[in-house]
C-alpha cells in the first residue's frame, strides 16, 4: 500500500504534508495509546519524570571528587589533582555540567562529552554535547566516529561517550524515555484530564439539548454563553439557567467513578518504577508498608542499586582522560551517611577493632586534625599499635610468675617462654617473709 502511495507511477494524486498530518498518523512514534505525544523534549512536563530526574542530577552532581592512584595495592590521593576536575567546563560550575550530562543520560540514554586539549596534550576542557544533534557511526576502518550537528567529526579521543543501557551491536544507548512512552503517556493524560477538569470549573462535560432546530451561528451563541459563566473553577459553583425548553445531559464519566486519584497516584508509582526510586522520595506513601526503618533502608537500597550503577559509569569514563593507574572517584560518604547515633557508634566500633585512626573519624566529621590523632590502637587494651608487644609480653611473664610459683626451676621457664634472662636484686618475694623484716646485708638469710 505504501508502495502504490508513493509510487509516481501507481497514482497521480499528489500528497502533502498536511494531508498526511490530518490522516492522524503517527510517523515520528511519539504517539501513545492514551492519546498523547511523549518526546524526549516534553518529557520533563510531567511532574513524575521531572522529581525522578531532579532526584538523581541533584543527587549526584553535587558529590565530592577526586583523583587516586593504587601503589602496590594501596589507594593513595593523586597530587597535583587535574584542573578538570574541579571545573571541567571553564566558567561553568562542577555541578551544573555534571547536572547536563546526567539529564542527557537519564533522558536520552546517551552522554557525550567533547574533550579539549591544549598543545601538550593536557585536558583543558570539557563540553557536554546534545545528543539529539549527535550521531555515532563507524567510518571505513571500523573506527567509531561522532557526527555532530551535520558538520563537525570528532574521533573516538575526542569525545567521551556514556550510555545508560546499550542494546547488543548498537553505537547508541537506548531512552529511557522512549522505552516506556506508554507508561509516561497515561501519566500525562491524566495529569492533563485533570488540568483540564479544573480548567473547566469541575463541571462534567455534556450537551445541551433543545426542543427545536437550531442553526449554527445560535449553537455557537448557546455554547458561548454557557461557558461564559460557568466555565473555570470561580465560577463553577454559580446557579445554571437554561430557557426555552433546553436541558443539560450528562455525557462523561465521573472521575470518581474513573478513580482518578487512584489512577494519578499508580501513574507516579509506575515512573518511580522505571526510574528505579523509592515511593517516599516522591513524597508517596503506602499507607501501613512505611516506617522510619523501611524509609531508611529504601534510602540505601536506592544508593546502591540506583546511583552506584550512574556513579561508576562516570568514573571510569572520565579515568581515561588521567595518566597511567590514576583514577577518578565521586565520594558517595554523604549519601550513605546515617543518623548521628549511629555513625558514632560505627566509628567507635572501627577506632576500638584499630583499622581507622582518630584524625581520619575527625576528617569525616570535618573536625581538625590533633596532635597523635594518627596512631591506630589495637583491640581490647586500645593502646599504642607501637606498644602492642607489651601486651603479649605481660601474659608470657605472668605466665612464668605462676610456674616459677609451683617451683619450676625458673631457668627453664624464662628458656620454654622466650623470655630474657633479666639480672634479679636477691631480694626474696613478700609472699615469703615481709620487706620489713629482710636483712638488706644478708637478704637471703630468709630462706
Amino acid at each position: 500500500m505504501l508502495g502504490r502511495l508513493f509510487s509516481p507511477q501507481s497514482e497521480s494524486r499528489s500528497l502533502s504534508y498536511q494531508s498526511i498530518w490530518g490522516s492522524g498518523l503517527d510517523f515520528d512514534g511519539a504517539s501513545t495509546t492514551a492519546g498523547v505525544r511523549v518526546t524526549q523534549d516534553n518529557a520533563l512536563t510531567i511532574s513524575a519524570v521531572y522529581a525522578c530526574v531532579r532526584l538523581y542530577v541533584d543527587s549526584i552532581s553535587t558529590l565530592p571528587a577526586d583523583t587516586f592512584v593504587r601503589v602496590d595495592g594501596d589507594r593513595r590521593v593523586y597530587r597535583p589533582r587535574p584542573i578538570w576536575v574541579d571545573e571541567p567546563e571553564p566558567g561553568i560550575a562542577r555541578s551544573d555540567f555534571y547536572a547536563q550530562g546526567l539529564l542527557s543520560l537519564l533522558i536520552d540514554g546517551n552522554w557525550f562529552t567533547r574533550v579539549i586539549r591544549n598543545g601538550q596534550g593536557d585536558v583543558v576542557g570539557l563540553y557536554v554535547l546534545n545528543p539529539a544533534r549527535t550521531e555515532v557511526r563507524r567510518n571505513n576502518l571500523g573506527q567509531i566516529e561522532y557526527f555532530y550537528n551535520n558538520e563537525i567529526t570528532y574521533s573516538s579521543d575526542e569525545v567521551i561517550h556514556l550510555t545508560e543501557m546499550r542494546k547488543p551491536g548498537e553505537l547508541r544507548g537506548i531512552s529511557r524515555v522512549d522505552q516506556v512512552k506508554e507508561t509516561l503517556g497515561v501519566a500525562k493524560a491524566l495529569e492533563q484530564f485533570a488540568a483540564a477538569f479544573f480548567g473547566r470549573g469541575t463541571t462534567l462535560s455534556g450537551v445541551i439539548e433543545t426542543p427545536y432546530e437550531v442553526t449554527e451561528e445560535q449553537a455557537k451563541q448557546i455554547i458561548n454563553g454557557w461557558e461564559a459563566h460557568h466555565s473555570g473553577i470561580r465560577k463553577s459553583h454559580r446557579t445554571g439557567l437554561l430557557s426555552a425548553g433546553a436541558k443539560w445531559t450528562k455525557t462523561a464519566v465521573d472521575p470518581e467513578e474513573a478513580q482518578m486519584l487512584q489512577s494519578r497516584q499508580f501513574s507516579v508509582e509506575e515512573v518511580a518504577r522505571c526510574f528505579h526510586i523509592p515511593l517516599h522520595m516522591l513524597s508517596v506513601s503506602t499507607p501501613g508498608a512505611m516506617s522510619y526503618a523501611s524509609v531508611e533502608q529504601n534510602a540505601i537500597q536506592w544508593v546502591r542499586f540506583s546511583v552506584v550503577p550512574l556513579v561508576s559509569k562516570i568514573e571510569q569514563a572520565f579515568s581515561r582522560l588521567l595518566p597511567g593507574d590514576v583514577f577518578l572517584r565521586l565520594n558517595l560518604d554523604s549519601l550513605l551517611r546515617g543518623d548521628t547515633t549511629t555513625r558514632f557508634s560505627a566509628y567507635t566500633q572501627a577506632l576500638t577493632a584499630g583499622f581507622m585512626s582518630l584524625n581520619e573519624v575527625r576528617r569525616y566529621e570535618d573536625l581538625a586534625r590533633v596532635d597523635g590523632g594518627d596512631q591506630l590502637r589495637v583491640p581490647l587494651t586500645n593502646i599504642d599499635l607501637r606498644a602492642s608487644s607489651l601486651v603479649e609480653t605481660d601474659k608470657r611473664v605472668t605466665m612464668a610468675q605462676k610456674l616459677i610459683q609451683v617451683g619450676f626451676n625458673p631457668e627453664a621457664v624464662l628458656s620454654a617462654l622466650d623470655l630474657p634472662d633479666i639480672a634479679h636484686t636477691g631480694v626474696p618475694s613478700v609472699q615469703l617473709q615481709g620487706v620489713a623484716q629482710i636483712d638488706p646485708n644478708n637478704p637471703s638469710s630468709v630462706y
